[in-house]
């Protein structure tokens, strides 16, 4: 899969190509932001409904920032192969989306396609483009179990991402992490998972350049659940780290 960026007057466009054997029987996939819409979201969510209207269809978001308080630092959280909001650790994405806000702008992307590594990449660098044209510079990209591979696949592709986290990540989709490199990868794993063994993410880490780390919980499993506050506050800090001069708050 290659994927490039091709500009449009006033529309983000992305452009993926998959590729056989020679160029002429490629096929070319865009996906271009047409509009925008609010979306009513759960009462048990928190943040603002925001769809993106694509010409390949809605990607439902939720964000998480003060329009009275502007800011160049973005993160886009993206779930597994189901999709969703809330990312694992029983509401990482939204309990730090809510608690990095105002100072780092939060959209939680919910996929059209689930399961679907290209189309899935493509609603991730879409999102980005978003925040692009918003006035976010700094963007970092958090993925759980196969959106770990999504945001390392979508990671190199945009120059407006600093950085990925990748939580509980598939193998499948991160063989190219090497392509994420200058920027910093963080990869967490549950030495209790018994869906993707932490093998998964030593993997990655393997074929990763620096800069690279990995976090291992022991008794934690695929969802993170048994680690939950204690994952919040060390993705929260690498966020934070990453996206904060010295001396800067998120707040």
């Amino acid at each position: 899969l290659m994927l490039t960026s091709r500009p449009q007057t006033g529309i983000p466009k992305l452009l993926l190509c998959e590729e056989k054997n020679v160029s002429s029987e490629s096929e070319d996939i865009s996906i271009g932001i047409t509009g925008l819409a609010e979306w009513e979201i759960p009462p048990e969510q928190l943040g603002r409904g925001l769809t993106l209207l694509t010409n390949r269809g809605p990607i439902q978001t939720i964000i998480h920032h003060d329009p009275n308080k502007p800011t160049y630092r973005g993160v886009v959280w993206v779930g597994g192969a189901k999709g969703g909001f809330d990312g694992p650790g029983d509401g990482l994405y939204r309990m730090l989306g809510k608690e990095l806000s105002p100072g780092i702008t939060s959209i939680r992307a919910n996929y059209r396609e689930p399961n679907d590594l290209a189309e899935c990449v493509m609603d991730t660098l879409a999102t980005v483009s978003f925040l692009g044209g918003t006035g976010h510079t700094d963007i970092l990209l958090v993925g759980h179990s196969f959106g770990g591979a999504v945001v390392i696949k979508a990671a190199p592709f945009s120059d407006l991402v600093k950085g990925v986290v990748s939580l509980s990540s598939q193998t499948y989709g991160a063989s190219e992490v090497a392509n994420v490199s200058p920027r910093p990868l963080l990869l967490v794993h549950g030495e209790n998972d018994k869906v993707l063994s932490p093998d998964s993410s030593r993997r990655i880490l393997e074929w990763a350049q620096e800069p690279k780390e990995l976090k291992l919980y022991p008794g934690a499993g695929h969802g993170l659940r048994e680690c939950g506050q204690e994952l919040m506050g060390f993705v929260g800090s690498w966020i934070q780290n990453h996206l904060c001069l010295p001396g800067e708050s998120d707040s």
